[in-house]
């Protein structure tokens, strides 16, 4: 037997409280009556008693309590099986952790943005398999598709400019390595969401966008950043600003969004490019787009519903209080419409 709310069954205690009241009560009235009448005057007032009959009386009431606090703890008896199946799709989201990320055009940073940003995407994916990439100068999986979305979000928080030693932003490497990371044989549910701040002309990004195209990927990128241009920020071994990084010749170097180019990836895979904004009004829009794709089996689960029987309980309570209500414990029956 199971029950719906087994914490109710602490109630129990009033059980054996309830007997210790009434066998406390019932020795103080028989002791209460001695006091007020002669020996013989008392017995001719309890003629009329019939002991087992009041004994009878509280093991109705005791019951009746009992059975009360059962039916409300929700006992759930006997069951049948139940298949629940989740659809979605393969999401795959990679990450720049290169230095620039934490330019903090954005604020705090961008990393910093992009993390919270896409906590709060995985929050709304629920049903659709997740995994991370993580990519500099190489790319990496960072978390393989999982539909554990705590775990996910444990390795999100874990990327940090600092994890991948190569410098530089190496978009042909993410894109392949998250292509890599989906299933092999299918055509279709697999999505990629690329977010960066751009600039990559050796990885030859465009030419692993056209892999993807034929792996069924649709990739979505965000691109993070100011075309304009923002001084990269250096920091020492304790995260704190120590200036700006400098070139070879000794000039700042800018960290430059290249939204041509993440406009022709997404355009190349059937996506949509979004520049990153404060509001993350776009990863509102890739959500849409994906929750109106056609979705897959993920799977498949199977566990006992188990059936509340607490009107059986309760009904048996009610009937216990009416027989105590007939059954008093005088000799004879005591009805509620006879004085």
């Amino acid at each position: 037997m199971h029950f719906n709310s087994p914490y109710i069954l602490y109630a129990l205690i009033l059980v054996p409280l309830a007997v210790i009241f009434i066998v406390w009560s019932e020795r103080k009235r028989a002791a209460d009556s001695a006091r007020l009448a002669a020996a013989s005057a008392f017995a001719r007032l309890s003629a009329g008693i019939n002991p087992r009959r009041k004994v009878f009386s509280h093991i109705l009431l005791i019951s009746a309590l009992f059975f009360f606090i059962v039916a409300a703890a929700g006992p759930e008896i006997g069951g049948r099986l139940v298949e629940i199946k989740r659809s979605g799709i393969d999401v795959m989201i990679a990450v720049d952790c290169s230095g620039s990320m934490e330019t903090q055009d954005i604020k705090p940073s961008r990393m910093a943005k992009a993390k919270e940003s896409l906590s709060a995407l995985m929050d709304k994916l629920q049903g659709d398999r997740i995994g991370i990439v993580a990519f500099a100068g190489v790319a990496f999986v960072q978390c393989p598709l999982t539909l554990d979305y705590s775990a996910a979000k444990m390795l999100l928080s874990m990327l940090d400019t600092r994890l991948i030693p190569k410098p530089g932003t190496s978009l042909g490497d993410a894109i392949r390595v998250a292509v890599k990371s989906f299933p092999e044989k299918e055509r279709k549910h697999k999505v990629l969401i690329l977010l960066t701040d751009g600039e990559d002309h050796e990885s030859d990004p465009l030419g692993a966008a056209k892999e993807a195209r034929k792996e069924g990927v649709k990739v979505y990128t965000i691109g993070i950043g100011k075309p304009e241009g923002e001084p990269i920020p250096a920091v020492d071994e304790n995260g704190n600003l120590s200036g700006y990084k400098k070139d070879s010749s000794g000039q700042t170097i800018m960290s430059k969004l290249d939204e041509m180019l993440l406009q022709k990836i997404a355009l190349e895979t059937d996506g949509k490019y979004f520049r990153a904004s404060g509001s993350d009004i776009e990863l509102d829009r890739i959500y849409d787009d994906i929750s109106g794709m056609e979705k897959k089996e993920l799977k498949s689960t199977t566990y006992v519903k188990y059936e509340n029987r607490y009107q059986y309980f309760g009904l048996l309570a009610f009937l216990l209080l009416v027989a105590e209500m007939i059954i008093s414990g005088r000799k004879g029956f005591w009805l509620p419409w006879k004085n």
